[in-house]
């Protein structure tokens, strides 16, 4: 039978100064951290200062544990951090200086170091691993190990430690975010421990005691203690973040080529949606699709192409989303120049087949005439980041149609809206931790009254709101929801006005 050994890491002051690959702020801590400070901390409890004894054993079953449930609370990386300054490494300068009697202090040569840490908003961090009964004997000595620990993180990141086995009803109460592996390319990587990174620990503070030597002549040497690469990257998502979509975004030029498409957002968005969904059935046609693949995937359809499918029960199809251009200047919403197609996060060869078999398709008017002509955008676009980056903060660039049926009532449409994102894939307890605002008009220069854009017909008589939302951290885009999520209408914008 099996069960959970927990690992419990309350941290003393709200905030943590870890960093991940590339320097980038660290949030949860990562498995691999935690394995590095118990190895460290168990060190230090039964004075293994050289070489580890005791302990070995227990960590070499640690390593191989499946990757952890991190339940965690939100941590936030600061914008603004603050600066300190750090002695530099020149006290031969320093001392020369003195011996020419000059008056320079090791105080003046110092530099300057920003440091931006991640705030957190609680204290403990849990690692819930599961267990089987012949872990048990090991239990003892990493509980040991983890009380002893003193910081996670940079040194100054003090913090309290525990370890107890618990039952998976115990664990499901556990206060935090639910961090979990996750089986795609994005998320947050995090390191986690394999087998041989014990060996590997070992070998590097062995480099580290012997970094300096001396040959036989007395002349000394300094030998570089090489960096870990014994490790796992693991991407980690939240269990209430949506799962994200793959995609791929396309320029409208005119037909010679000459220039930019435009068109009306408030007249056009359908249009625009049902030509590229035209230029994509004809594609898919080619490439010796099926009937029965064409009317699910292209046009959003039961197999026999009868009715429309929608709701929670619509198959994996492609979200053709016409995109707004945002002006930069005057963060105003202009006409559409660009388009986005979207998929599931598993159709990824479906979304790249699309990508080449669109660049340079001609998208065709209602007498058959080429009214524009697609060419691929890089994902480096600045109007295209606003539609696909991390934001906390949305609004609409067309309105929600709302998924009602009948007995609609004004006062009822946060309801609706909340079911159009639960339909959209978004979980209810990341809604429900979401602040939302509706409206007829719009939330950013240049959108315009919810009523004035012209629906698919098939919704022409569901109701129609602008909306804003702000989610409790950052999610990544395009976010779009309500009945027209297929054809353009429902697409929000990020409001960050950062440029990273």
């Amino acid at each position: 039978m099996s069960s959970r050994l927990c690992f419990t890491i309350r941290y003393l002051q709200p905030f943590f100064h870890g960093r991940g690959d590339a320097g980038r702020p660290e949030w949860p801590p990562s498995p691999f951290r935690l394995f590095q400070a118990l190895v460290a901390a168990a060190a230090a409890r039964w004075n293994e200062r050289v070489a580890l004894d005791r302990s070995v054993a227990a960590f070499r079953w640690f390593e191989e544990l499946q990757d952890p449930e991190i339940i965690a609370p939100d941590g936030r990386a600061s914008r603004a951090g603050y600066r300190t300054y750090v002695p530099d490494n020149v006290g031969d300068v320093v001392a020369r200086s003195w011996s020419r009697e000059g008056i320079k202090e090791i105080a003046d040569v110092r530099v300057e170091k920003d440091v931006h840490p991640t705030y957190i908003n609680g204290d403990a961090v849990h690692y819930v691993y599961r267990i089987a009964g012949n872990g048990q004997a090991h239990v003892g000595l990493l509980t040991e190990a983890a009380q002893s620990l003193t910081h996670l993180g940079w040194g100054i990141d003090m913090v309290v430690g525990d370890a107890t086995i618990i039952t998976d009803e115990q664990a499901c109460q556990l206060k935090g975010d639910r961090w979990l592996p996750v089986a795609r390319n994005s998320g947050t990587a995090l390191r986690t421990p394999c087998k041989g990174c014990l060996d590997e620990l070992m070998s590097k503070h062995e480099a580290f005691l012997n970094r300096l030597s001396r040959d036989c002549a007395g002349n000394e040497f300094f030998s570089p203690v090489p960096p870990l690469s014994r490790f796992r990257s693991v991407n980690y998502g939240r269990a209430m973040d949506p799962e994200p979509r793959c995609w791929t975004a396309f320029t409208l030029l005119k037909p010679d080529a000459s220039a930019r498409r435009a068109f009306n957002t408030a007249r056009r968005t359908r249009d625009v949606a049902g030509m590229v969904r035209h230029a994509v059935a004809e594609a898919a046609k080619q490439q010796g699709w099926s009937s029965d693949e064409i009317n699910v995937f292209v046009h959003g359809k039961t197999p026999d192409g009868s009715r429309p499918a929608s709701g929670h029960n619509s198959p994996d199809r492609f979200l053709y989303l016409p995109l707004p251009t945002i002006n930069r200047a005057l963060n105003r919403v202009e006409s559409i120049r660009r388009v986005l197609i979207a998929a599931p996060s598993h159709c990824g060869q479906r979304v790249a087949w699309l990508r080449r078999a669109l660049a340079g398709a001609e998208l065709h008017g209602d007498q058959n005439e080429p009214v524009a002509l697609l060419t691929v955008l890089p994902s480096t676009d600045w109007v295209l980041r606003q539609y696909y980056k991390q934001s906390m903060t949305w609004s609409t660039v067309t309105p929600v149609i709302l998924p009602i049926h009948e007995g609609y009532k004004p006062e009822s449409a946060g309801k609706w809206i909340r079911m159009a994102f639960e339909q959209a894939g978004y979980a209810s307890e990341l809604i429900a931790r979401s602040k939302i605002e509706w409206r007829r008009v719009g939330f950013r220069p240049g959108v315009d009254l919810a009523s004035r854009y012209c629906p698919p017909k098939n919704l022409e008589n569901k109701p129609r709101y602008q909306v804003r939302v702000s989610f409790p951290h950052c999610i990544p885009g395009p976010v779009v929801v309500g009945s027209g999520r297929f054809r353009g209408f429902g697409v929000f914008a990020s409001e960050s006005t950062d440029d990273e």
